[in-house]
């Protein structure tokens, strides 16, 4: 593997555009928010390079805002970030056994939901130098933007904004709709978890429920029934 490392970076790299590109629109319209909720610029930039979770990170900014204690801040992101640890474990399946934990963890620094995505649908195994290559690109998209979007500050009319709120969700479709072409099974299951999430916000039990815990509490149901009725059978390795 360490004669391709190089070439893993690089498809990593080039993979990696679309989503720094992403990240760039949507992070720019946080570094608006976070001047707006009283942070300066280079605190606007250090918490998306230290976080790299948008949802996480815009809640954060209504908790400032809010003054709540740190501890409500803690308690919030670990409940809203808590489904990094299922993609985390689900990227682990799919690494070499002999991985060096250094590489799990620098790996693990840069899960966000469109780098799991593109990493979980390269075929075979996966290596830690494809995710830094990943990471490499969308990273300095994410704050990079941030960043100009702390300086702009409300220059921007507001149509413009709106339309920048909607980028992330045009990534997370980017990211589904390829490998759903001609699956359908995981045409099933993509269909199943918007209904199911359409429920979440309809049913008053579920309604309340945080929207950390409501992607875990789906991610649990629907990715185990997916795996229960329609697990992925082994390709056999060839030894030569």
């Amino acid at each position: 593997m360490k004669n391709s490392n190089g070439s893993q970076f690089r498809y990593g790299l080039k993979d990696g555009v679309p989503i720094g590109l992403g990240y760039l629109a949507v992070s720019f319209t946080f570094g608006i928010m976070a001047r707006g909720a009283g942070l300066d610029t280079w605190q606007a930039v250090a918490m998306s390079f230290t976080n790299l979770t948008s949802a996480g990170q815009f809640a954060a900014l209504g908790i400032i805002q809010a003054g709540a204690p740190f501890v409500e801040m803690a308690v919030a992101q670990l409940i809203i970030n808590l489904r990094y640890c299922l993609m985390s474990c689900s990227l682990s399946q799919k690494l070499e056994s002999g991985i060096p934990s250094f590489h799990r963890f620098l790996m693990a620094y840069g899960v966000t939901d469109e780098i799991f995505g593109v990493s979980v649908c390269r075929p075979g195994m996966l290596s830690p130098f494809y995710n830094y290559g990943l990471i490499c690109v969308a990273v300095p998209g994410w704050t990079l933007g941030t960043l100009l979007g702390a300086i702009s500050g409300d220059l921007l009319p507001a149509r413009l904004l709106s339309a920048l709120n909607v980028a992330l969700y045009g990534m997370f479709l980017a990211v589904v709709i390829p490998p759903a072409k001609g699956n359908r099974i995981l045409t099933g299951v993509i269909l199943a978890s918007m209904a199911l999430s359409f429920l979440f916000t309809r049913i008053p039990a579920l309604d309340h429920i945080s929207s950390g815990f409501k992607i875990i509490i789906l991610t649990i149901m629907i990715a185990g029934a997916a795996a229960i009725l329609f697990p992925v059978k082994e390709e056999p390795v060839n030894e030569s």
